[in-house]
């Protein structure tokens, strides 16, 4: 036990400084290792991978993000990536679905994850390249890079026998994204992030969200378990909706994107934020 001199105050204060640098470290340590166990990790030599780099760059983050030089046009943390404008893509509409009014707009932060899963450009496309003088603001590839995988050609994603991660421009079988949760209904009732949730689902077959005021905006969520929210709950998008003649149109609302139910820096199968186990990941929000 530390006495109480002025040295052993100092001793006991220095433990104390060493015990949080050393949790800091390990929780570093640890986030990097969820992602350098996945398949996002494409740097050199990740032979666990399916697509790789032979050679180029080592670094994890890089690809997707960058902490200078960042592209402001995709709302995605620092990302590192030229995206498409939201109308190259062809999306879901009324013609398999009657709650979706097939006005969708494709400006959220699913453009960064199709910025790769859309196949149209190669996977080390990138603004900051790693390195002193490598920014590009079109995107370039990494000079010297060589791609390995089975489901890739020239670093562009493909899609290889029963595995399916191109996702191609025509998304009209995939899942929607960019479209108002539960049909629309929910908003703030005005532009404005901070005023207090509105409305109800016009679609009774969904869950109600959970909001809450977090980091000085309302945030909408669906609650899979614990308090406040977790990045296991299903992520809603907070924007302000601008679909067709929707009466919800100018209003800060909650939307569906490919974040909400994959989150890319989890070791899940696939990403998905929980376990799908007896449809559990769709059952979070469909009440069916």
């Amino acid at each position: 036990m530390f006495n109480h001199t002025r040295e052993g105050r100092s001793i006991a204060g220095l433990v104390v400084k060493l015990v949080a640098i050393a949790a800091i470290a390990l929780g570093s340590v640890a986030a990097q290792a969820g992602i350098a166990n996945t398949r996002h990790n494409l740097g050199a030599n990740n032979a666990a991978n399916e697509n790789y780099m032979t050679s180029g760059a080592t670094e994890i983050c890089v690809f997707c993000h960058t902490p200078h030089a960042s592209n402001t046009n995709v709302t995605a943390p620092l990302w590192n990536k030229p995206v498409q404008a939201g109308s190259a893509y062809t999306t879901y509409t009324t013609a398999t679905s009657a709650t979706i009014d097939g006005s969708v707009d494709m400006s959220g932060i699913s453009l960064a994850c199709l910025s790769c899963h859309d196949g149209t450009q190669a996977m080390d496309t990138m603004i900051n390249k790693p390195g002193s003088g490598g920014y590009n603001a079109a995107g370039s590839t990494i000079t010297g890079g060589v791609w390995t995988g089975t489901r890739q050609s020239s670093g562009q994603m493909t899609n290889a026998g029963e595995f399916i991660s191109m996702l191609g421009t025509d998304l009209t079988n995939d899942h929607p994204v960019g479209i108002q949760y539960c049909g629309g209904g929910i908003s703030t009732g005005s532009a404005t992030t901070t005023d207090a949730s509105t409305g109800t689902c016009r679609d009774a077959d969904f869950n109600a969200p959970t909001n809450a005021i977090i980091g000085g905006h309302r945030a909408w969520w669906v609650d899979t378990g614990g308090a406040g929210r977790q990045k296991t709950d299903m992520i809603l998008y907070a924007r302000v909706g601008a679909l067709g003649s929707d009466s919800e149109n100018g209003k800060y609302q909650p939307f569906v994107e490919c974040a909400s139910c994959h989150d890319p820096h989890t070791e899940n199968t696939t990403f998905l934020r929980i376990a799908n186990t007896n449809s559990a990941v769709c059952l979070a929000c469909h009440n069916k």
